[in-house]
């Protein structure tokens, strides 16, 4: 037993001992599913396997990838060894100089340079001969005691000889640029087929295979690579507050892998390969003495500006809300063309239309699906942070679409306006779209200098603040505002924060925000005046 053992251990040896030089071929991109930051990538290659162990070379794969992550499928006749991804393997034509193209190539270069080296031996003789003859013609006509018939006979040789010799050097450096120019093609072909795939990726996988059928053998090959990702985009169009939105869902694409995608299966996820998978462990907390600087807390205007440019904010709608038709999807051949599924862990967009993705690291648009979103439209406005009224759509039950947080282009009755953000990653069951600015809801926000000041109090600085909010309505039509401002509230004991006026708002004592609901006629105007007091010590000082 111990004897076949060794037998067989001698031959195996013997297999890998004589195996055969590496065997190249090039991988095609077939499919690619691209994640927010990472894709995975598919690609075929077939090559012919002798019986035996082979090292199989597969060029024009990323640059960049996961090694972990490669698979390589084979028919059941093929076993994989080994695999090892390399950015630096030697080249093909420099482990087979004797590859018959190659050979082909070289053979005319050597010949070719042979040719010249003739053709300038050549005319390198016939311009010494021209000399020769000019120094002979020149001493003949000095020493000479030739009669004049000779003389004229001596002279018709030289003429016709130097002419037959300078149209021979003509002749011979019109051969000699024709070579020069063949052999810069085949120089230039030469480079052309031993760069051509490393232009295309320097990246290769060297494969350790062992066959037990020759033949032909397809690959399978497929693999994360970090170099390439995508992020949602969004045009939203509306012709007007009484229309829904035409939503066109969209993917800015960007890929640097060093190979480019043609006419591939183009599949986008929204998971995150390569994350760490290891569910939290919550440890004690233990609580450490800290120092703060005694100041007013208050809701910050960053997330004011937050909630303007389209992100979530939670209120009841008015009563006179309009009503929109039920959502459908709109007829178009980019949705028919995309299939959405809402996978357990995140969601994809399967495209049957093959796209081109080349590797530039530019970002490349493919549009998803088009959908038509029932809107309630209102406007809001903060004109603490902002004296502009804003446009917001409200969409219910907003899930259904398989939204993601993104970018989004808005065009409202056929101009463009700008851009916000979608964020559908929140609690509330109502999405808030800001569709841009309108110039036509005046409001301004002004400091009552009268009704405002500082007094001191002993131990103790109190201070007033009152200011006049003006909000007018120059459209034709009715709207519905939504007005916010805010007062500041306190964590500290000798800080003193009252409410003094708010004239009918809705105020949140937690947040300290005032909201009015508000239904403006055609060139209503209204005013509301909102007056806070704080008091603290007199060494302290607050930013107010």
């Amino acid at each position: 037993m111990i004897k076949k053992q060794a037998t067989a251990l001698l031959l195996l040896l013997g297999i890998f001992a004589f195996a055969q030089k590496p065997i190249f071929t090039t991988a095609k991109v077939k499919a690619a599913t691209v994640y927010f930051n990472a894709a995975e990538i598919s690609q075929t290659a077939s090559i012919t396997l002798p019986l035996g162990t082979s090292e199989i070379v597969v060029k024009n794969v990323a640059v960049n990838l996961n090694e972990s992550s490669i698979q390589i499928g084979t028919p059941a006749s093929v076993t994989v060894l080994s695999v090892q991804f390399t950015n630096n393997y030697i080249s093909e034509y420099e482990t087979d100089p004797k590859s018959p193209l190659l050979k082909r190539v070289r053979d005319s270069i050597i010949l070719v340079q042979k040719e010249i080296l003739k053709v300038n031996n050549t005319i390198n003789s016939e311009s010494k001969t021209i000399q020769l003859l000019d120094k002979n013609q020149q001493i003949s006509g000095v020493n000479s005691g030739l009669n004049v018939a000779e003389l004229m006979k001596m002279v018709d040789y030289y003429k016709s000889k130097q002419l037959e010799i300078a149209n021979n050097i003509n002749t011979l450096t019109e051969k000699k640029q024709k070579l020069d120019e063949t052999l810069q093609k085949l120089n230039n072909k030469l480079e052309v087929d031993t760069s051509k795939e490393e232009k295309t990726s320097s990246g290769k996988l060297i494969v350790q295979v062992m066959n037990s059928v020759a033949g032909p053998v397809p690959l399978e090959i497929s693999y994360l690579t970090n170099n390439a990702s995508w992020s949602p985009f969004y045009d939203l169009r509306t012709e007007s507050v009484a229309a829904p939105i035409n939503m066109m869902y969209k993917a800015q694409v960007v890929q640097n892998t060093g190979i480019d995608w043609k006419k591939v299966k183009l599949t986008l996820s929204s998971g995150y390969p390569n994350q760490n998978n290891q569910a939290p462990i919550l440890s004690s907390w233990f609580l450490a003495n800290q120092v703060y600087n005694d100041q007013v807390i208050t809701t910050s205007a960053y997330g004011i500006r937050n909630q303007i440019q389209g992100r979530v904010f939670k209120d009841k709608k008015a009563s006179n809300e309009m009503e929109m038709a039920a959502p459908v999807l709109a007829e178009s051949s980019v949705s028919n063309y995309t299939t959405v599924a809402e996978n357990q862990l995140n969601i994809s967009f399967d495209i049957d239309i093959p796209y081109d993705i080349l590797s530039n690291g530019k970002i490349h648009s493919v549009s998803l699906k088009e959908i038509k979103l029932p809107a309630t439209y209102k406007y809001y406005a903060v004109p603490k942070v902002e004296n502009d009224a804003f446009l917001l759509a409200e969409i219910a039950d907003y899930s259904k679409y398989n939204l993601l947080r993104g970018e989004a282009n808005i065009i409202f009755e056929g101009m463009y306006v700008g851009k916000t953000f979608i964020e559908p990653n929140q609690t509330s069951d109502t999405l808030n779209l800001s569709m841009g600015r309108d110039k036509k809801v005046s409001i301004k926000r002004e400091k009552v200098a009268d009704k405002s000041g500082t007094k001191f109090l002993s131990a103790k600085k109190e201070q007033t603040f009152t200011f006049d909010i003006t909000v007018r309505n120059n459209k034709k039509e009715a709207v519905e505002l939504l007005l916010k401002d805010q007062y500041p509230l306190t964590t500290n004991k000798d800080i003193e924060v009252e409410l003094l006026q708010s004239d009918s708002a809705k105020v949140n004592a937690e947040t300290g925000i005032l909201t009015w609901q508000l239904q403006l006629k055609p060139n209503e105007t209204k005013k509301f005046r909102i007056s806070y007091k704080v008091k603290y010590p007199k060494d302290q000082t607050l930013n107010l």
